[in-house]
């Protein structure tokens, strides 16, 4: 009797084996026990789920890249002078090194001045430009755990305006020649952040509802200083020049303006996701993320550092650009949930992609004239998050998902 169920046995587990060898078995098939089997179809479903969630973020970075160049092949086509696309890319291939080398030149130099001088660094600076504000707004929504949080409310833009302003208008920084704007702006982007960061340490640590405070306070006194030396512009030019640059423009994008900001915003998306489980445990609340063992008080002045830094480059460079870093990462988490591991590279992309169309539509609207690029953001921008908060929730968590 014994031999006959060992025989059954064996047999069993003979077709078992073979089975899985042919791929056909599931490893919930070899649990006979109710409630084991139901937990390694659920630990099964979940792997799968992790699986599938990893290959759609993948589609979608690789989705989003793929319209990335295709906007910069368009947007460096577009314009008063019409240029084919295959005519922009073999431009820009022949300033490489040794690639230049096997391209024949068919194309005139007025051709090669418009797309490699003027056009190529402006939409790049562009795409860089929304990156770097949407990266930032992704880390303050979660540093503040505020979904109205954007970059400038540290009181960046404010600072950097004071200073930009005054060069306008009154001169100053000449030192510097063609860079004085930008670096006074920059260094009144740093001294706004430093005061900020004084008025929002109690007993040498910040809080983060005194830090969104204090952002709010020194942005609202900078800017009312702003306008005063807007209205005391001796000449009706300086005024619309200091006004135009307070809205964001990349007119004056070169190609020497933007390494430093691609270095710097590389540099801030490699390191943020290096922190992408800090950031997520900071969703959760701060007294949650002491409890998973992160120095919050560090972490948070690394953060402030950080996204300080994103801001005050690119404002320095192309003035205040609002909608991109408050929306984008809303966009984001609607797409592909609040895993900051996903929401950084993401954000990216969208912000660097919706900035280059900005920045299209600021040419062309008005042509020959040009529209301060904030202005384009802020229309598109304002009824697109009415949509949003209408259609879902517009908490941290990502919405629906």
């Amino acid at each position: 009797m014994y031999a006959k169920h060992l025989k059954r046995a064996g047999s069993l587990l003979l077709y078992d084996n073979s089975s899985c060898m042919r791929g056909s078995c599931k490893l919930s098939d070899l649990v006979t026990n109710p409630l084991q089997k139901k937990t390694v179809q659920s630990e099964s479903q979940a792997r799968l789920t992790q699986r599938e969630g990893k290959l759609s973020l993948r589609t979608i970075i690789m989705l989003l890249s793929s319209l990335c160049v295709v906007s910069i092949t368009l947007a460096v086509m577009l314009g008063p002078v019409k240029i084919e696309p295959f005519t922009v890319w073999k431009i820009a291939l022949s300033h490489i090194p040794y690639i230049g080398d096997f391209i024949e030149p068919d194309w005139s130099k007025s051709q090669e001045n418009i797309i490699w001088t003027i056009r190529f660094p402006r939409v790049l600076l562009g795409a860089v430009a929304g990156a770097g504000l949407a990266l930032a707004g992704a880390v303050i929504q979660a540093l503040l755990r505020n979904p109205l949080a954007d970059p400038y409310i540290l009181g960046v833009s404010s600072g950097a305006s004071v200073a930009a302003t005054t060069i306008i208008i009154f001169g100053g920084f000449q030192i510097f020649g063609q860079y004085a704007l930008s670096i006074g702006a920059f260094l009144g982007a740093i001294v706004s952040i430093v005061i900020v960061y004084i008025l929002a340490q109690v007993s040498g640590r910040i809080n983060s509802s005194r830090l969104l405070l204090s952002g709010v306070a020194v942005s609202m006194v900078l800017s009312s200083i702003t306008n005063y030396i807007v209205l005391s512009a001796p000449k009706e030019q300086g005024m619309r020049d200091a006004m135009f640059w307070m809205m964001g423009s990349f007119s004056g994008g070169k190609w020497e303006h933007l390494m430093i900001p691609a270095i710097v915003v590389a540099a801030g998306l490699t390191f943020l996701l290096f922190q992408y489980r800090a950031l997520n445990a900071l969703l959760m609340g701060e007294e949650t993320a002491k409890t998973l063992g992160i120095n919050t008080d560090s972490l948070r002045k690394i953060l402030i550092i950080v996204i300080s830094l994103l801001t005050g480059v690119i404002v320095a460079v192309c003035g205040s650009i609002g909608f991109i870093g408050l929306m984008i990462p809303h966009i984001s988490r609607f797409l592909i949930g609040s895993d900051h591991r996903r929401v950084l590279p993401v954000s990216a992309l969208l912000g660097a992609l919706l900035m280059i169309w900005a920045d299209v539509g600021a040419r062309l609207v008005l042509a020959p004239q040009e529209v301060p690029v904030g202005i384009i953001t802020s229309i598109c921008g304002g009824p697109f998050f009415i949509w949003l908060l209408r259609r879902g929730n517009n908490s941290l968590g990502g919405g629906n998902k």
